[in-house]
């Protein structure tokens, strides 16, 4: 609920972020809506990299293996990053940091499309992998900002912007990429060039009105735990993570190659089954903030990860049909998880939201990209098809949540 407020300001912001008067302490729409379409915008980059995997491996001969190094790279680069650039932040904010990031992965989009060899690919994504790592923390603060204390429904708000991105790039890559070639990738820049405009009028807005902000919400947060406490809570969120991003990052990375070797679809046809799964895992992402708000982040996680183990189970026995509706349900409740990981984390460890959102993306990075890795070697070795019959079983260790810790409430 928001409060009514007796003082109007006037934002000097851009029409990208609509002039108006906010209420200081309500939810600012046009503010969370514009760190969910930069979100957008980076990670449609971001998701484009794996789209592309096949081309690459045609055009320079890779093994699967070879496919997982390049995403571990990326992946590793981001999450390392990540939370240090958030506990850096949180003590010396730095607004310029946001369009800066953008700037990296905008250099790095232009050594992917010229890229000749196999080091200058690893070149490219570790670039990329700055400007995400870059990105993600001061983003999300930004988003918390202006929360006005619906924590969850900012945070899902822009993390759906990122899994909406994640969903369109694989199409704009079938689109444009594949039938062109890997100098089309290029074409990326413009997106690159769109976002760094966006994330300089919200810096904009932070040196303005981050610290008042900042101020109203400093009632609304939680005590967090003690360090026994957190030292639990990090353990559990640490096997959640593994569970969730190690399963999406098989999807991500290779569900294309599992549904071309299983079902002997082209490369065009499988990416719109990733489209499918990834719009999925946006829509899910979406509705699990708001829900958590209201029925707790725990409750969310449970349903989450157990409401999915028996889909996954199905899924490696499924026919073409129904693995493409078993992916849409896959995607809808396990994607409802991380927004409620995100806030609890947030909740556990008040006052460092920068590094708290740093450490929770970057394990998102850093999971994925060893799994992604992990997840190349293992299809070398035995198949895709029967990586993801093991796969079915990692949505189980969600029952760790029974250990989350119980965050309390700051009574003003």
């Amino acid at each position: 609920m928001t409060a009514p407020s007796s003082h109007t300001a006037t934002p000097d912001i851009s029409p990208a972020l609509p002039a108006s008067a906010p209420q200081p302490h309500g939810f600012l729409l046009p503010v969370v809506g514009g760190a969910a379409v930069a979100h957008l915008l980076n990670d449609m980059i971001q998701a484009m990299l794996p789209a592309i995997f096949p081309l690459l491996k045609t055009n320079f001969a890779l093994s699967f293996g070879e496919i997982g190094i390049i995403a571990l790279v990326y992946q590793v680069v981001a999450s390392l990053l990540q939370p240090w650039i958030g506990l850096y932040t949180d003590k010396h904010p730095k607004p310029y940091l946001l369009p800066f990031g953008m700037v990296m992965t905008l250099i790095g989009i232009a050594l992917l499309a010229s890229a000749g060899s196999y080091a200058m690919l690893l070149v490219a994504a570790g670039t990329i992998g700055v400007g995400s790592a870059t990105f993600h923390p001061e983003a999300s603060r930004i988003a918390r900002l202006a929360s006005g204390g619906r924590f969850g429904t900012a945070q899902s708000t822009f993390q759906v912007g990122g899994n909406s991105g994640s969903a369109i790039g694989p199409l704009l890559a079938a689109a444009i990429i594949i039938p062109h070639g890997q100098g089309a990738v290029a074409w990326f820049m413009v997106v690159a060039l769109a976002a760094i405009l966006l994330l300089l009028r919200l810096t904009h807005w932070v040196r303005h009105h981050g610290s008042a902000k900042a101020k109203s919400l400093s009632g609304k947060h939680h005590v967090g735990l003690d360090r026994a406490g957190v030292i639990r809570a990090v353990i559990v969120i640490c096997i959640l993570m593994f569970a969730k991003f190690v399963y999406i990052a098989s999807f991500t990375n290779y569900f294309t190659f599992y549904l071309m070797e299983r079902f002997h679809l082209g490369v065009q046809h499988s990416q719109m089954f990733l489209f499918m799964f990834l719009a999925a895992v946006a829509a899910g992402t979406f509705a699990g903030g708001p829900v958590g708000d209201r029925i707790g982040r725990k409750a969310v996680i449970w349903i989450s990860f157990l409401g999915v183990a028996p889909f996954a189970l199905i899924l490696p026995h499924a026919n073409l049909w129904w693995t493409a509706v078993l992916a849409i349900v896959i995607g809808l409740v396990m994607s409802s998880a991380f927004a409620a990981l995100v806030v609890y984390a947030q909740e556990a460890v008040p006052g460092r939201v920068g590094m708290v959102s740093g450490l929770m993306f970057g394990l998102m990075f850093g999971i994925g990209g060893i799994g992604a890795a992990s997840l190349g070697k293992l299809a070398d070795s035995y198949g895709i098809v029967q990586v993801y019959g093991a796969l079915a079983f990692l949505p189980l260790l969600g029952l760790a949540t029974a250990f989350l810790p119980a965050t309390r409430r700051h009574h003003a």
